[in-house]
Formats: C-alpha cells, sequence, structure tokens
C-alpha cells in the first residue's frame, strides 16, 4: 500500500517532482567511460529582448564538420529546463542538438506568463534562431515537442513558422477554450491548479490575473473578451497555417486528462492534412508521459522519438506504415490500431431516455467526475474511476436512466452524445451528466462525463440540449448495464443554478431523448 501512496504521489502532486528528480540524477550521475554528449546552459534573447534560460544538449564528438537535427523543447507548466535532460540526452545519443528552454515568465527566465500568447510563439522562434547560429543544427531539419505547456507553444510554433517541420505535441490542447471551458461551463479545478502552480513558480502577467479573476467570477459580460483571449492561443485558430506549413504532428494525449480532454485533441486531429498520428492512453493529464522524464522506458517518449527519427532522419522504422490512430482501452488488453478517428466507433447504440424526470439544483446528488489528477491516475493504475451507488442516487436530486444489461462485453470507443429536451425554472443553469457502467449489485464505474450551461433561456419554455461526453475507451463487462446520471452540481466545474430551481428532462414524441453510445465492432 505504501508503494501505491508514493506512486500516487508522484503522480498527482507531481509531475514537477518527477521532472525535478530526472534532471538531477542526469546531472549528478558520474561520467561514463564512453562519450556522453555535452550539457551547456545559456541565455538566449527571446521576443523584445527577454532573456530565457535553456540548456543546449549535443551530440558526443560534435565538432560542427557536419550538421545534425534540431529539436526544441519548451518546458511545462510550472517546471524548469532540467525537466528534459532525461529524454534530451537520449535524443542526443541518436544524434539529435537538443535545446530546451524555459519559457517567459517561469523560474529564471526573464518577463510574465504569456500563457502561449504572441510573446511565446516568437520566443520559439527566436530560440530556433539562436540554435542555428550557435550549434552545428540543421537548417533543413527542426522538430520541437513539449509536455502539457510546451506541447501547446510547440503546435502554435509550428503554425507560425515553416522551419519547423515536426511536431510531437503531448498532452497539450489544441483549442484552450474548449478545454477549460467546455459546455460553457467553468472547469474550475483545472483552472486552480494551473493559477497556483504560475502564482508558485512564475509571474503571472495582468493580463493573465484578469482572465483568471473574470473567469472565476462567471462574468458573462466579459466571456467574448475571454473566448478572444483563449482562441488566441489555440492551434486551431491556426489550423489552416498549420496545414500549409505541413509540419508533421504527433498528438498524444490521455482519456482522462482533465486540464486538457481528448475531445479537442480528436476534433483537431480530424482537421489536420498534414502527416499525422493520435495516440490516447489511460491517465490524467502528463501522467502518461511522466515516468519517461526519468528516462525509464515510456511508450509515448518511444513513439516521440520514432516520430522525429522518421520525420527529421528519415529512417525507415515501419511508423508510418502502422495505422496513424493508436488507442488503449481504460481497461486493458493492449494497443488498438485504427485508420482514422471516426473508425474507432463502428456502430453507435442508443440508450432512451424515454421517462419524464424533475431535479432540484444546487446540491450534489453524490455522482460526480472525482477530483483533478487523483481520480484518473487511480484509475490509470488500478482502474477504479469514481464510484457511485446508482439505486442510492436521490432522484430528487439526480436524473437516472439505464439500460438493458448486456449479454455480451460492450466495447465503448470514442464519444458518446446526450439529446434531450430541457425545461428550466430559472434562464441560466448548469447540468452535468455521467455515464456510468453498474454491476449487478448497482455500482456504477465512471465512463465519462461533461458539463452544460446555458444562459438567457425562457423560464419554463423547453428546449434542446445536444451534449459531446468526453471521449474514452472503456469495456463494460457482459452482464452489466449502462446508465446515463444528470445532475446539477460537481466539484470539477463551476455551477450556473440560482437557489431553488428545477430542471425538468422530457422526451416528445416527435424529439426523442436519448443518449448514443459508440461501440467497437466486435
Amino acid at each position: 500500500m505504501g508503494t501505491v501512496r508514493t506512486t500516487l504521489r508522484t503522480s498527482a502532486v507531481g509531475i514537477v517532482s518527477a521532472a525535478l528528480i530526472a534532471g538531477t540524477v542526469v546531472g549528478l550521475a558520474p561520467a561514463a567511460e564512453a562519450a556522453t554528449p555535452s550539457v551547456r546552459f545559456v541565455d538566449i534573447t527571446g521576443d523584445g529582448g527577454t532573456v530565457l534560460r535553456a540548456n543546449v544538449v549535443t551530440p558526443a564528438g560534435a565538432d560542427g564538420s557536419h550538421t545534425h537535427p534540431l529539436i526544441v523543447l519548451p518546458t511545462s507548466w510550472g517546471l524548469p529546463q532540467a525537466e528534459y535532460l532525461a529524454q534530451a540526452q537520449q535524443l542526443a545519443d541518436a544524434g539529435y542538438i537538443v535545446l530546451t528552454y524555459n519559457v517567459r515568465g517561469f523560474y529564471q527566465s526573464e518577463g510574465r506568463i504569456e500563457v502561449a500568447g504572441p510573446p511565446d510563439v516568437a520566443d520559439a522562434s527566436k530560440v530556433v534562431d539562436w540554435a542555428l547560429a550557435h550549434t552545428p543544427a540543421d537548417p533543413d531539419h527542426i522538430g520541437m515537442a513539449g509536455v502539457s505547456y510546451g506541447a501547446g507553444i510547440s503546435l502554435l510554433a509550428a503554425a507560425h513558422d515553416k522551419r519547423i517541420k515536426a511536431v510531437a505535441s503531448l498532452s497539450g490542447w489544441a483549442d484552450l477554450i474548449d478545454s477549460i471551458y467546455s459546455g460553457r461551463t467553468q472547469h474550475v479545478q483545472a483552472a486552480a491548479l494551473l493559477d497556483v502552480a504560475g502564482t508558485v513558480t512564475g509571474r503571472e502577467s495582468d493580463e493573465l490575473r484578469r482572465i483568471f479573476d473574470e473567469f472565476y467570477a462567471s462574468d458573462l459580460s466579459k466571456e467574448q473578451e475571454m473566448i478572444a483571449w483563449g482562441k488566441k492561443r489555440s492551434a486551431a485558430t491556426y489550423l489552416d497555417q498549420l496545414n500549409k506549413n505541413g509540419a508533421a504532428v504527433l498528438l498524444a494525449n490521455a482519456w482522462g486528462d482533465t486540464i486538457f480532454p481528448a475531445n479537442q485533441y480528436a476534433d483537431f486531429y480530424q482537421k489536420l492534412t498534414v502527416p499525422k498520428r493520435l495516440e490516447l492512453r489511460p491517465g490524467d493529464h502528463a501522467t502518461a508521459e511522466a515516468t519517461g522524464l526519468f528516462g525509464l522506458p515510456n511508450d509515448v517518449w518511444t513513439d516521440t522519438r520514432r516520430w522525429f527519427d522518421h520525420c527529421l532522419r528519415g529512417v525507415d522504422n515501419g511508423i508510418d506504415r502502422e495505422r496513424p490512430v493508436q488507442i488503449e482501452s481504460r481497461t486493458g488488453g493492449g494497443y488498438e490500431g485504427y485508420p482514422d478517428w471516426k473508425s474507432i466507433a463502428a456502430t453507435r447504440k442508443k440508450i432512451a431516455l424515454a421517462d419524464r424526470a424533475t431535479i432540484q439544483a444546487n446540491v450534489d446528488s453524490g455522482a460526480d467526475g472525482g477530483i483533478v489528477f487523483l481520480s484518473s491516475i487511480l484509475d490509470q493504475i488500478a482502474q477504479l474511476p469514481p464510484v457511485a451507488s446508482i439505486p442510492l442516487l436521490p432522484r430528487r436530486r439526480a436524473a437516472v436512466w439505464q439500460s438493458e444489461r448486456y449479454g455480451s462485453a460492450q466495447q465503448v470507443r470514442g464519444t458518446a452524445t446526450l439529446h434531450t429536451t430541457l425545461t428550466p425554472t430559472n434562464e441560466s443553469g448548469t447540468l452535468v451528466a455521467y455515464l456510468y457502467d453498474v454491476g449487478p449489485l448497482g455500482l456504477g464505474k465512471l465512463v465519462s462525463n461533461a458539463p452544460y450551461t446555458w444562459h438567457g433561456r425562457t423560464p419554463g419554455r423547453p428546449f434542446a440540449v445536444d451534449l459531446d461526453l468526453f471521449s474514452t475507451a472503456y469495456d463494460v463487462p457482459a452482464g452489466h448495464r449502462l446508465a446515463l446520471v444528470v445532475d446539477t452540481v460537481d466539484p470539477l466545474y463551476i455551477e450556473h443554478n440560482p437557489s431553488g430551481a428545477q430542471l425538468t428532462f422530457s422526451s416528445p414524441a416527435d424529439d426523442p431523448s436519448y443518449v448514443s453510445v459508440p461501440l467497437r465492432e466486435q
């Protein structure tokens, strides 16, 4: 049990700890007898004269007589430049020049946190300029990669700098608003985690502080300003530029990512026309690649290396012949390959939501999405997602519909969708939908969830609700059933239900309500 606690602590508090330990181990390890890559600590002048602290890792024996492919690694949110040293040395062993730098506003780099704004994108190009001027880097073979914040910056940089030929975006975002404001609902735990980490390890800009404050305050008069701010920082906004520039893109994420849900990556992947690959695994934000920060064997980093080997060095390692969408079910069974995202769900099965239900708002029914980081990490290492006793959920607080018991296992793959008719008693409100795997004793394991908020509706007048739940891969055992639960309160999200509000769900004959579940063909 102590080992489990240690593992959880390392993953949840800590991707920070993992990165720092990894960097420390690498930096203090005694020199091996064989030639090793050299590490230099340098200062790079970024956009507007801002000084960025960086590391340059050069292959052993590199003397400038010939060039090497370059990989640039911007740091994650709240992590120092030592974060990638273990991976940088392994890449340098393979012949790459690797430059890792602390993004502006964090640690010893100057400036303030811009959240992947234009100065961060310009910084990335300045870093490439510096590498080409001060190392034997090949200007025709440049890649960028990163985890989380570094992933988002890498995608944005590739859309703005044609010199970048390949990207590995690990646990990042393509659409910032769709990540932390999906369903027009504030993902408050995710935002608070970023806010605290930024405050502790960096220097927030005045603009960022204002955006956070407005986010928490749910100020509708500032909503469009916040959306515009987020769109400017989203690779999806520059999709045409990215496709035109032609950089090969690897996207990797976790099903349970509570900061950047997998949906926004999957949607973005479908619109890319460049060479591309999508990988989705169990876990939460950046936990799937965390062990690689120690230099330990890790599938995410292995495929990142294979991606760069093929795209930048022309290595015939077969990655281009594999099915480009690779996923792992949260319940085990190894990797599954698909030709595209749509193919992972060969069929869809509807669960009718025929019974009318009225619920009271403002009180948590006991159904919820868990705790940021912790819940999905438990699911990753022990297949223990958030649970709820479906028979005991109070029907005054939660609407519940269930399927029949399945005679065979059901392999849920992709994005479940909810369609229903809602009649609220107030013009604004929030609901949260949950899909559960319910066993014979009525215990439900969370398969997926998603929030939905509305404003400006006429009280007492019904309207249609269409909601995509967060994408997932989950196997429902034979003899179990699926249940859709809807309530109004979840610790992960800010709710907008006035005191005493009620929600009524109905299924008109000419527009029946249902949840559509995507299933893999067996």
